[in-house]
């Protein structure tokens, strides 16, 4: 073999992988020997002669050339990119083995690999770097107990199976009892989430998922569930939906009868348009029923809006529609329209009737951020005022005792430059419903449509704007101010049409109160000032006596008119301490008593150029205004010259406290206030004194016991016919004073927290964040539950927390979570020596845990003017986990009826429910 054939074998052994040994064989050869030309082997460091022919360069295409050509490797579509072991982080807590061997990682407990967007926990994961793929398992620990369940997350959807086959190429996955959890909108935690269980899921890609033998709930526990919809095989969408073949429901691994034969189970982010499922039942007026079936329809990011709709067999019908739209950072608000057709027996019989009620609310708040300089805001509760009495649709026990629906809408704004002037335009309604019920002609709504209201600051036109303020001279301040109004009166049949406004009145006010104060002997300050007060109207009124009517006439005369008025006013007070001492050692260590008197002095003319005459009956002269019933009523016909007096009074006392790290004693309030007034009137001829009014409250007990209460005390006595006499009380066989009237009213909580211990940072252990009864009003009711709980099945007001849901107290026997709500009432009247209540009741409601999962609580009351019981409410509540069972009861009174419901808590699922009610 020649030097120049070798070379050419070499050069082919070089490109060629399989006959890589040999060249490298032939290349040791060739370092100890040299190949001569007449093939005789010679050592190289034996002198040979050289040859006389040259060999030639190996050209580059004949080693191409002698290599097979493969169509695949030439194909650049079908080249499989290795996988970068230097872009793979991974890591194991006992020990990472590399096996060049079968290309493989092993990573055993506490394993980890991250990839690109993939990451993936487990006990055992095992790397196949040459097939790309990656498999993963839990551990086994020494009781036999299975750990460390693969976590499988790729992008934002995540994985905990028991075993994952998984290929970075296609991506594709084989899962072995996979669960995933499904939010149901955004931010939904917890039990508004829904859980996915899978024996088998093959991965197609990273959107599409196919299951089999899946389990759909929103219980916390994927393996034993206390409640599951059943799919044998379904599509998986995350995120987005689950189209599954025959499908049922399981509870507690018990199959019912409730079945599909395929479903669709949408799992979209955010809202969603969709059927909102009816509630059916029988009525035993209005027949059978169908209730809030209805539609949801999202309105793009900030708005939505729910219809919904009644139906019953006898033609009873209602509709409602409720939005609700937020911004962040600038406003929300809420619209709710209600209309309701309500068919009473059947058409023929004797008690056959056709009503129709109405109820609209309105509500929009606006963050104060978003427009310093002006603000809209709007809460609105009007309607029929037998709504809530006679709706198809009792949700709200509380509302049916409330006896006002009230209404404002305000727009305000302020222009800043000095002096800024404040504008405000305001239209408010107030609507009594017990009236209506009564007699629909009384006018029973008072509405402002609208009012007007503008005020420039105060101007201290003798002092610079932000100088500093001494003396009677530097105080003088004066501003301006007006309000217009457009009031009027109407009843439920008049509302909303054109005689609404057929009483309305007009008027305007302009004041403007001039004022000064200034100190005297450091301790009294002094208060003088006047107010200059100009008032329009739009009609007033001509009064005169018709003989043959026998009656008073009055006419209204329509046109501009106007009248003027001024007074006097000035004041002083002061404050007085007094401390009574008793001795750091002492538990009570001091009582401070503070005083506030006040003296004030009131003079204004008489204003009879605004009055006139007529001749009465008899020919009796008789004095009249003509702006008496206008808007703002007539000016004074007397003289009023008056003096005042009022002492406040506060009383606090310095407690040891029950803590002795600390040394500071504890402040605490005994007489939050207690006030007294009266006056005296200079130019009466007789009563000067006007009667003498107390008030006051204070809260003890920690603050859980808060009592008000209020009376009056006239030095006068009366008459038989109870007409106050000039006579002082005592002279005429009484007291001092003659007590004409008296209210008291005490409320009272107490709950099982206030007897727990607490911790070092003064909070109870077992207390929650979150009171588990906190009961939220809807418009128009009360902010607590004395009046009974909405019976309102799409909330569930007394859900604990979740983080608390499977906690099982061991003692809890000793240790039962209530809680009692009293609130007492008392109204005395005394003005005719009538001695009377006028209201006079006492009611209660409280909660009771009978177990971690049973409540029973209730609401009721007692009238000791009336001699009976006040609405009355039983509640009953089982807390099954994922569902939920609650019993309302009414027993006895108008409102008599029952609810009953059982229905899963989560917002997805929340169709799934049975309810059944009686009507009244």
């Amino acid at each position: 073999m020649d030097r120049q054939t070798f070379t050419k074998i070499g050069y082919i052994a070089l490109q060629s992988n399989k006959q890589y040994l040999l060249f490298l064989f032939m290349v040791v050869v060739c370092g100890f020997f040299a190949i001569g030309q007449e093939g005789k082997i010679t050592p190289l460091n034996i002198k040979a002669d050289r040859d006389s022919i040259i060999a030639p360069l190996f050209p580059p295409s004949a080693i191409r050339d002698s290599i097979a050509n493969d169509s695949l490797a030439a194909d650049s579509l079908n080249q499989k990119p290795p996988l970068l072991l230097d872009k793979i982080t991974y890591k194991a807590k006992d020990y990472v083995k590399l096996s060049q061997k079968e290309n493989k990682i092993y990573l055993y407990n506490e394993a980890e690999i991250y990839y690109q967007d993939t990451e993936l926990k487990a006990g055992i994961i095992i790397m196949d770097y040459i097939k790309n793929e990656v498999y993963a398992g839990r551990m086994v620990d020494s009781l036999g107990n299975y750990t460390q369940l693969p976590y499988f997350k790729q992008g934002s959807n995540i994985v905990i199976p028991d075993s994952i086959r998984f290929n970075f190429d296609t991506q594709k996955a084989l899962i072995w009892n996979s669960r995933t959890e499904q939010q149901a909108a955004a931010g939904a935690l917890g039990s508004d989430a829904m859980k996915v269980y899978a024996e088998i899921t093959k991965k197609e890609n990273d959107s599409v998922y196919f299951l089999s033998e899946a389990k759909l709930t929103t219980s916390t526990d994927t393996i034993n569930p206390d409640y599951y919809i059943r799919v044998r095989k379904a599509k998986f969408v995350p995120k987005k939906k689950v189209i599954a073949g025959f499908s049922n429901l399981y509870i507690a691994d018990v199959p019912t009868p409730i079945a599909m034969p395929f479903a669709y189970f949408p799992l979209s982010v955010g809202r969603s348009a969709g059927v909102l499922m009816p509630a059916f039942g029988n009525d035993p007026d209005a027949g059978y029923f169908l209730q809030d079936m209805g539609y949801y329809v999202p309105l793009g990011d900030y708005a939505d809006i729910t219809l919904t709709g009644d139906f019953y067999t006898n033609g009873s019908y209602a509709f409602r529609t409720a939005s609700i739209y937020t911004k962040r950072y600038k406003y929300r608000g809420n619209v709710n329209l209600r209309f309701e057709n309500i068919v009473n027996s059947q058409k023929g019989f004797s008690d056959y009737s056709l009503s129709r009620n109405y109820n609209i609310q309105f509500s929009h708040t606006q963050d104060t951020k978003a427009s310093p300089n002006s603000r809209f805001s709007a809460s609105v509760n009007l309607g029929s005022s037998d709504y809530y009495q006679n709706s198809l649709q009792q949700r709200n026990l509380p509302n049916t005792q409330n006896n006002t629906l009230s209404s404002s809408i305000s727009y305000s704004k302020t222009f800043p430059n000095y002096p800024s002037v404040n504008m405000s335009m305001t239209a408010t309604h107030s609507q009594l419903t017990s009236v209506a019920t009564d007699d629909d002609d009384d006018d029973n709504i008072n509405m402002t449509l609208p009012t007007f209201q503008a005020s420039v600051e105060r101007i201290y036109p003798f002092v610079k704007r932000d100088g500093i303020k001494k003396g009677i001279i530097d105080n003088i301040n004066f501003q301006y101010s007006v309000n217009a109004q457009n009031r009027l009166t109407t009843n439920d049949e008049d509302f909303f049409t054109s005689k609404m406004f057929d009483n309305a009145r007009v008027g305007a006010s302009h004041s403007i109160p001039v004022a000064t104060n200034f100190k005297v002997a450091k301790f009294f300050s002094v208060s003088v000032g006047g107010n200059y007060e100009d008032v329009w109207t739009l009609e007033t009124y001509n009064q005169s006596y018709d003989e043959d009517l026998d009656e008073v006439v009055r006419d209204t005369i329509s046109g501009f008119d106007r009248y003027n008025t001024y007074n006097f006013s000035a004041s002083i007070g002061t404050t007085l301490y007094g401390t009574f001492n008793f001795g750091e050692d002492k538990k009570i260590q001091a009582i401070r008593h503070t005083m506030r008197p006040s003296l004030s002095y009131g003079y204004a003319p008489s204003f009879e150029q605004f009055y006139d005459e007529y001749l009465g009956e008899d020919g009796v002269e008789v004095q009249y205004s003509r702006f008496t019933g206008t808007i703002n009523g007539a000016p004074s016909l007397g003289k009023s010259n008056s003096l005042s007096f009022s002492l406040a009074n506060t009383l606090e006392a310095k407690v040891k406290d029950k803590d002795s790290t600390k040394l500071e004693p504890k402040k605490v309030s005994l007489l939050s206030n207690f006030n007294i007034s009266t006056g005296y009137n200079f130019v009466s001829d007789s009563l000067r004194l006007n009667p003498l009014s107390i008030n006051g409250g204070t809260s003890i007990l920690d603050n859980k016991m808060s009592i008000n209460f209020s009376a009056g005390l006239d030095p006068y006595a009366i008459d038989n016919n109870g007409t106050r006499i000039d006579t002082w009380n005592i002279d005429n066989g009484g007291s001092l004073f003659r007590l004409t009237r008296a209210n008291a009213n005490v409320s009272y909580s107490i709950s099982s927290d206030m007897f727990g211990k607490k911790d070092d940072k003064g909070r109870k252990e077992d207390e929650e964040e979150l009171d588990p009864f906190d009961y939220v009003a809807q418009s128009g009711g009360r902010d607590d539950d004395l009046f009974g709980r909405a019976d309102d099945f799409n909330s569930n007001p007394i859900r604990k927390d979740d983080k608390n849901a499977d906690v099982e107290n061991p003692v809890y026997g000793t240790k039962i979570p209530w809680n009692v709500r009293v609130a007492y009432s008392a109204n005395y009247s005394n003005t005719a020596r009538q001695n009377e209540f006028s209201s006079h009741s006492l009611m209660f409601s409280g909660d009771i845990e009978l177990a971690p999962r049973w409540s029973v609580g209730g609401s009721s009351g007692y009238d000791f003017k009336n001699q009976g019981f006040t609405l009355t409410q039983l509640r009953f509540q089982r807390d099954l986990k994922s569902f939920t069972m609650r019993f309302n009861w009414t027993p006895f009174g108008t409102y008599k009826r029952w609810y009953f419901f059982i229905g899963i808590d989560s917002s997805i699922l929340k169709d799934l429910k049975w309810e059944n009610r009686s009507q009244n």
